[in-house]
């Protein structure tokens, strides 16, 4: 394909920038030359494989479509390289993506399938970070520090339930695709993760203490009353925070799935705490007080997980982003 004629065909689809010389791409050339320029034309299949490598080299993610055995080599050096639906078996063999019907519309839907799916374990791996951090370290800490179970055994097994029950749900959720590829960005994962740890770790003592001392509750009605804070606070409550980038009231909302998990478990475990089945009862004003507390922490922790987001990423990226702006 000449020059005039990649020209025409990449005007087709929105693309207008400068056309590379011929021998542009050849072997020993300078990786930088490759980029500047948008449109390539006659090119051999040795340059197609340099074009995409100094595309890499330069920190771009690259994509690639091929059907022959010429383009073998650079189908597997892409970042996804995609054969066509009646590619050779060896372009099939070298891609990470196969289409099986004609034209190449799969992969949009291929694309927007992946980073959803992305972004439900970018979530999940955040609401690990988050709880693990916490809720393990409030318990051992009762015992080890204040000599006090924070817990019964009874009660650490139905959270362990009752926790993965609405987790699970998360599977199901809503979520966006990101506008650009995504990559693991452990630094502000793990910023944010240990934030929300730290809050949550705070309010965990906050509410063992204000049991005993404010509300004069007995041992028991404590454990009560800190079993259902973990359910419906760090545990709840963190699920809603994680679940996206931006603030938890923006788009796209939660999955209905996962909203009836919600409301299933509220109801379960505040039934179990005021009636006092399987553990001492608590007054029915003390619940409605978590329930509060829960609202005060999730503007609290969702300010804090975007304002955490935000600083990481001005050390990692870059080209930072605004505090709530997706990547």
């Amino acid at each position: 394909m000449g020059g005039a004629t990649a020209r025409a065909v990449a005007a087709k689809v929105g693309i207008t920038g400068e056309v590379a010389p011929a021998g542009t791409l050849r072997a020993g050339g300078d990786p930088a030359s490759a980029v500047r320029y948008d449109v390539f034309a006659g090119v051999f299949p040795e340059e197609k494989f340099f074009l995409i490598k100094s595309l890499q080299d330069a920190g771009h993610m690259v994509g690639m479509t091929g059907d022959g055995v010429n383009d073998a080599p650079a189908l597997r050096q892409a970042d996804i390289g995609i054969a066509v639906a009646g590619a050779t078996d060896v372009a099939k063999s070298a891609a990470s993506l196969v289409l099986t019907k004609p034209g190449l519309g799969e992969i949009i839907m291929a694309i927007d399938g992946s980073r959803r799916i992305f972004q439900r374990m970018r979530s999940f791996v955040l609401t690990m970070i988050s709880m693990k951090l916490s809720t393990p370290v409030f318990l051992a800490s009762g015992i080890i520090v204040l000599h006090t179970f924070m817990l019964t055994p009874l009660q650490i097994v139905l959270l362990m339930l009752l926790g993965n029950f609405v987790t699970m749900s998360v599977s199901m959720d809503q979520v966006a695709p990101s506008a650009k590829p995504d990559r693991w960005t452990l630094g502000p994962l793990m910023a944010a993760g240990a934030g929300l740890a730290a809050l949550s770790l705070a309010l965990d003592f906050s509410v063992f203490s204000a049991a005993g001392n404010l509300f004069h509750l007995d041992p028991a009605q404590t454990q009560t009353l800190i079993f259902f804070w973990l359910i419906i606070g760090a545990g709840q409550a963190s699920l809603y925070v994680t679940r996206g980038r931006g603030f938890f009231w923006e788009r796209p909302y939660p999955g209905r799935m996962h909203l009836m998990a919600t409301g299933v478990e509220v109801a379960l475990v505040a039934l179990l705490a005021t009636r006092g089945w399987l553990m001492a009862p608590v007054p029915p004003l003390l619940i409605g007080g978590m329930l509060i507390l829960v609202v005060a922490y999730l503007f609290t922790a969702d300010m804090l997980k975007i304002g955490l987001t935000w600083l990481a990423r001005q050390a990692d990226a870059p080209n930072p982003v605004m505090p709530g702006e997706t990547e």
